[in-house]
């Protein structure tokens, strides 16, 4: 990932985005604070509802990424930065590339600003069957690539929640799809990955649910 932005195509993206970690609830790292144990590990999955680079269009196509780090990100006092990211197997050359200049960073906008800061050591990249379903009511969420990642969700609630209603946090200091969303917040109830050295199986840890929009390449 760049901070250099390499391409003066206009884009737009518009989405959900979702994590699971091993951070307890509520993840620290989304108040830009340390995560709880000192180190983290998880999954990241886009999912783009409505999208265009340029003239190719990217909707409803999937980006996943497995992610660690020590210490913080946002203090920029973390260390070990690693990533490895799947593209959707539904995407043709054409929207590959796309996806490859605005999650590498090299298409401005928002990820190029979080890889500049995050700046991982890319252990690797694959084209992939990712499979994202997402509740409208965002009762739970979950993304799959066969064999290698599964990370589910359910929204957090408890005794003092009403019926139905989201636990959410408005202008979160550590935003990880940037500012101006509404953080909501979840129970992860599976996190299970094994790729590209990235090996973990857990539950009962922190999920949160961001949307996101995003343009670029300003």
């Amino acid at each position: 990932m760049t901070q250099q932005t390499t391409t003066d195509t206009h884009w737009h993206l518009a989405g959900d985005w979702f994590d699971v970690c091993k951070c307890a609830i509520p993840c620290p790292c989304t108040f830009a604070q340390p995560p709880t144990y000192g180190d983290c590990e998880g999954v990241l999955v886009w999912h783009i509802r409505e999208g265009n680079f340029g003239d190719v269009r990217l909707d409803d196509l999937n980006v996943l990424m497995l992610g660690s780090f020590e210490g913080n990100p946002w203090a920029g006092t973390h260390t070990a930065p690693y990533a490895a990211i799947f593209l959707d197997e539904r995407a043709d050359d054409e929207q590959r590339a796309a996806l490859g200049a605005v999650f590498g960073g090299e298409a401005g906008g928002w990820p190029a600003e979080f890889g500049a800061m995050f700046h991982p050591e890319m252990r690797g990249m694959d084209v992939v069957p990712i499979h994202v379903e997402i509740d409208e009511d965002l009762a739970t969420w979950r993304a799959e690539i066969p064999g290698r990642v599964l990370a589910t969700a359910e929204a957090l609630t408890g005794p003092t929640t009403p019926d139905g209603a989201r636990v959410q946090v408005h202008n979160a200091p550590g935003s990880e799809v940037g500012p101006g969303q509404i953080a909501t917040w979840g129970r992860a109830t599976v996190d299970r990955a094994d790729a590209f050295g990235f090996s973990w199986e857990r539950t009962g840890k922190s999920s949160k649910y961001f949307p996101f929009d995003w343009s670029g390449p300003g």
